[in-house]
């Protein structure tokens, strides 16, 4: 299985795909866009990362006929790139601000020193109680104990993270956003489906903060 990874990532197509999915999940359409490959020859490559074990597709918990693409956790903690992007701060977006977005915030403000706020699309009441229990039993601490709408919340200079499919499917007007297609833990209810979601958002986190730099350290 390492010889095949290896013998997947020597094409730079393929490295470039791996690239653009260390740091969000995207549609063969959006990688398509992005990379300005034919989308033939998109399909052509994932396929083959797919084979070797990188990468897996998730069905849209939005738009059902659309999949994202997604690296499999764990498979390249060495290949995490150099500082790609810089931003004065992080926000990191889902639907109704009451759990993955909260729990991401409250990650990566453990994990970087980059300032980091969450926001949510059509914003809940309240913060999710399992989401409040989930942080209580890692230690972090909820920034934001409201939820709050993005347009209250993000700022044209922001790296805006959508961490679910619908607010990912909504954002039209922000084409640079990163995409991580988590599923939402609310509709199953459990401390299970909480824990899950919050290992995937640590994991991606790990990923993405070394690739973002301060604005002001430019």
């Amino acid at each position: 299985m390492r010889a095949r990874m290896h013998a997947a990532l020597g094409d730079p197509a393929r490295l470039a795909i791996v690239d653009t999915l260390l740091v969000g999940d995207a549609s063969p359409g959006e990688l398509a866009r992005s990379l300005d490959m034919p989308t033939n020859l998109i399909a052509h490559h994932l396929k083959v990362l797919q084979d070797s074990g990188l990468v897996v597709r998730r069905r849209s918990e939005g738009d059902r006929r659309r999949t994202y693409i997604q690296l499999v956790p764990g498979t390249l903690h060495r290949l995490l790139p150099a500082p790609t992007r810089t931003a004065p701060r992080v926000v990191f977006v889902c639907t109704h601000n009451s759990a993955r977005s909260q729990l991401a915030a409250a990650l990566w403000t453990r994990r970087s020193t980059i300032p980091a706020a969450s926001a949510g699309t059509d914003p809940a009441p309240q913060v999710h109680p399992r989401a409040l229990r989930t942080a209580d039993r890692h230690g972090l601490t909820m920034a934001h104990p409201r939820p709050a709408h993005l347009t209250d919340v993000v700022r044209s200079d922001d790296l805006v993270v959508a961490v679910c499919d619908n607010a990912h499917e909504d954002l039209t007007d922000r084409a640079d956003h990163l995409h991580w297609s988590v599923p939402d833990p609310a509709p199953v209810d459990t401390d299970d489906a909480f824990e899950a979601a919050y290992h995937e958002l640590a994991d991606r986190i790990d990923r993405l903060a070394p690739a973002v730099k301060a604005s002001d350290d430019a």
